[in-house]
């Protein structure tokens, strides 16, 4: 009888079984440096990739031919987690005078001679590329905080340069030379002295980045940006008292934003994108762009504190401007304001492209609110291109009320008017209340627009319109049977207009 223990064994010898836990294999110390047999390049490359100038000098432990500081020959260094008086000792040990790049953060804070020492002992090393991340001390003389101006020396090598200093923000100014290969430069928390004057000591300045994360910096001058070069500019948090005025041939790509702007004028024929976010602080605020032909993508956010009149007793609160399926939207919200100034037409305050969508949102009294149908055609008249209108009426919510001859009614021939509106094809209108003027300015872009396709009407919560306009509204729906109406209660609810539903619900209630 075959053992349990043999069987299986009949083809063979079975392997012999390994040790669970074998013992690894010894190596021999023969004293040999192996690191240092290295060829240059090979160390140098090892080095490279470590990416901190501390951690590669810390090798030095690894090997003794590394100890001669091999790391100080390297073309590109970073300093990170370094503290700040530890800087200056490690910049002087560096022995190449043109790094492809110097990348530095620091841990603690600078005081003011100790950030300008480093950016004159970066300067000696004469980088290609220039990283500077720290953090300032506030200076203090007693109980009064003492502003302080720093010095950026030129960088005749570098072609890239970021300075983003933290906690406390000096004045920015250039001393002396010129910056003739840098392409790209982004200050953060560094306001400049005179852009001006820095643009024109960078000839080959394609890109230029001036940001402000901790407040908004004011400039109490006009801003000049002249440049044949630049194709990137970028202004964040920004109050510019002086407006702003730009001349650049090959810019194609402009972003503002502005807590305080008196204007701004562009002049970039190759421009492509432009994003502005401001507050336009002008009783004569203008915005002109002479590219708004070719700019591809456009965003603005505008408020208007100082309210411009632009027709009767509707002044200008805010204004929006965006893109939506390829076609440009833009949003007025308007206030019915009584005020002696004169109007001004909007197109003196701003120049727009060729708008699509036209919302105008307009804030009145109630139940006597103005009569908005002469300034609407007047808007339509500027923007005769629009495929889709959309008003909605707010209640301003004051114990205020139309006067008999208020001006919001004039030209009194208003009704009488027409306008060509060949492209417009969707209206809507929000809180209709069915009063007499809102029925005439319904007759009048029906009059108006012939490829007319769709009209939606929701009624207002407030109040229910008169059997009488009811009555008007399903007539002049009976004349244009090719165009779609829908009416719209107070809660949203979408009703098809019939024929006659809409005043028989009128009158039921």
């Amino acid at each position: 009888m075959e053992s349990r223990s043999g069987h299986g064994r009949q083809g063979g010898p079975s392997p012999p079984r390994r040790s669970p836990n074998p013992k690894p294999q010894s190596y021999i110390n023969d004293g040999v440096d192996r690191i240092s047999g290295l060829p240059d390049h090979l160390l140098e490359e090892i080095l490279r990739r470590i990416r901190c100038a501390r951690s590669a000098a810390r090798t030095s432990l690894l090997s003794r031919r590394w100890r001669h500081g091999l790391w100080r020959d390297l073309p590109e260094l970073s300093f990170r987690g370094i503290a700040a008086e530890a800087l200056p000792v490690a910049l002087t040990q560096v022995a190449r005078p043109d790094l492809s790049l110097l990348d530095i953060h620091t841990i603690s804070c600078f005081e003011v001679a100790g950030i300008t020492s480093l950016l004159r002992a970066a300067a000696r090393l004469a980088p290609a590329e220039l990283v500077v991340s720290a953090d300032l001390l506030e200076s203090w003389g007693g109980e009064h905080f003492i502003p302080f101006k720093l010095q950026l020396p030129c960088f005749h090598r570098a072609n890239s340069i970021t300075l983003e200093l933290r906690h406390h923000i000096p004045q920015l100014q250039v001393t002396g030379g010129e910056f003739p290969v840098l392409e790209r430069l982004s200050l953060v928390n560094c306001p400049v002295h005179s852009i001006s004057d820095l643009i024109s000591r960078a000839p080959r300045l394609r890109s230029l980045q001036l940001c402000h994360r901790l407040y908004y910096t004011t400039c109490p001058g006009k801003i000049m940006v002249h440049s044949t070069t630049l194709e990137e500019l970028l202004l964040d948090r920004w109050e510019l008292f002086g407006g702003i005025d730009i001349v650049a041939p090959a810019l194609r790509t402009f972003t503002l934003t502005s807590s305080r702007l008196l204007g701004i004028h562009v002049v970039a024929p190759e421009l492509k994108m432009f994003t502005l976010s401001a507050r336009i602080v002008s009783n004569h605020p203008r915005i002109t762009l002479s590219a708004a032909a070719t700019v591809e993508y456009l965003s603005w956010t505008c408020s208007f504190p100082m309210t411009p009149l632009i027709h009767g007793v509707w002044c200008l609160r805010e204004l929006k401007l965006g893109e939506k399926k390829d076609a440009y939207v833009l949003s007025l919200t308007l206030d019915g304001e009584r005020t002696a100034e004169q109007p001004r037409n909007l197109q003196e305050v701003v120049q727009f492209p060729r708008v699509s969508v036209l919302e105008l949102y307009l804030h009145t009294f109630w139940p006597e609110a103005h009569v908005y149908g002469p300034m609407v055609l007047d808007l339509m008249g500027i923007f005769a291109d629009i495929k889709r209108l959309k008003l909605v009426i707010r209640d301003l919510k004051l114990e205020k009320a139309c006067l008999p001859n208020c001006t919001c009614a004039q030209p009194q021939n208003w009704r009488s008017q027409s306008i060509s509106l060949i492209a417009l094809e969707v209206v809507e209108i929000e809180n209709f209340i069915g009063s007499s003027h809102e029925v005439d300015f319904l007759k009048l872009v029906f009059r108006s627009a012939p490829m007319m396709k769709r009209v939606a009407v929701k009624q207002c919560s407030h109040t229910v319109p008169s059997f009488r306009a009811c009555k008007e509204i399903c007539n002049l729906f009976r004349g244009h049977p090719s165009v779609k109406c829908y009416s719209y209660d107070s809660c949203g609810k979408k009703v098809l207009y019939p024929l006659s539903t809409y005043a028989s619900r009128c009158r039921g209630r």
